[in-house]
């Protein structure tokens, strides 16, 4: 098994629990060792580096002191927001001498500057994972229509954060066709869907989030994917009001990848957390995917692990 430091952010232990267990569940089965850093912060994505710059660099060199102290030198971070974050930060002291001095006296502790710092999407793709994913796959996503969706923080800047393409990222393509999934061509893969402005501009998140509902509708995508917090709770809890706003019609699942990924791994929907969004989610499965006979829960993942890996 690969053993990675383990970030979750604060919305997988709070408004994206499903995005904590799905991304659990997958990892174990896939023989990626996750271990969460202790008493960990948060890394003040996405305000703290508009209101004081300081502290943004504070908070994340705090956890990458954290980090450091687990004795691994991959750092994976499911969360787009806190990649981000973390690679402008370790981008910055790496540059800055002088700032790194200052932030390692804030923290009280050596801040390294050398970790491996990686987005869920990338440890998913190294090739142990995606042999165990093609052994081990149960329930292909056939007849899935989906548009894959990166955000705006994931690639970009690219001399930050050194991931796929900034404009055409590819990734998330790759992992959802090998699961079985037909991936929609759409214009909105990289664009913003008005992040954390969701509670001082409500109308952008609107205007941003319906574009890329209204785009992945005119793709003849069945439901959109994506690895953000934000960004999903922007799409999936939002379309009411979208709808409203742009007196619209669509329906559009939201799903983790991690969340379909353990299906086609055969684990449970509701363990997998997809009875918990607010956009209905499991009717398109069930209408689409071919139920596996004996779904696995929770209690069989060790076995599940253990034939894969023991």
């Amino acid at each position: 098994m690969s053993a990675y430091a383990y970030y979750p952010g604060c919305s997988l232990h709070g408004t994206a629990t499903e995005y904590a267990d799905s991304t659990e569940l997958v990892c174990q089965a896939l023989g990626i060792e996750l271990h969460e850093l202790d008493d960990w912060n948060c890394c003040g994505a996405s305000s703290a580096h508009a209101v004081n710059p300081w502290l943004a660099l504070g908070l994340v060199g705090r956890n990458l002191h954290l980090a450091q102290q687990t004795g691994l030198h991959q750092l994976l971070l499911p969360c787009a927001a806190c990649f981000a974050r973390f690679k402008e930060t370790q981008h910055t002291l790496r540059h800055d001498p002088e700032t790194a001095a200052q932030v390692a006296y804030v923290v009280g502790a050596e801040v390294p500057t050398d970790l491996d710092i990686e987005p869920l999407l990338a440890v998913l793709s190294q090739p142990a994972p995606l042999a165990e994913l093609r052994a081990h796959l149960l329930q292909p996503l056939t007849g899935l229509k989906l548009a894959p969706y990166y955000g705006c923080l994931l690639t970009r800047p690219p001399d930050v954060t050194h991931f796929d393409d900034p404009e055409n990222p590819q990734t998330l393509d790759n992992l959802l066709r090998l699961i079985g999934a037909e991936v929609v061509d759409w214009p909105g893969k990289t664009a913003c869907c008005g992040a954390s402005l969701a509670l001082s501009r409500p109308d952008l998140v609107h205007d941003l989030s319906g574009q890329l509902l209204s785009w992945a509708e005119a793709a003849g995508a069945d439901a959109i994917v994506t690895v953000c917090p934000m960004c999903h709770s922007n799409l999936d809890t939002r379309q009411n009001q979208i709808r409203r706003a742009h007196k619209g019609d669509y329906h559009l699942p939201i799903y983790y990848i991690t969340e379909l990924i353990g299906l086609a791994l055969g684990f449970d929907p509701d363990r997998l957390g997809i009875s918990r969004h607010v956009t209905e989610a499991a009717t398109l499965l069930a209408q689409k995917l071919t139920p596996v006979p004996t779904p696995i829960s929770a209690p069989a993942l060790t076995s599940l692990a253990e034939v894969s890996h023991g």
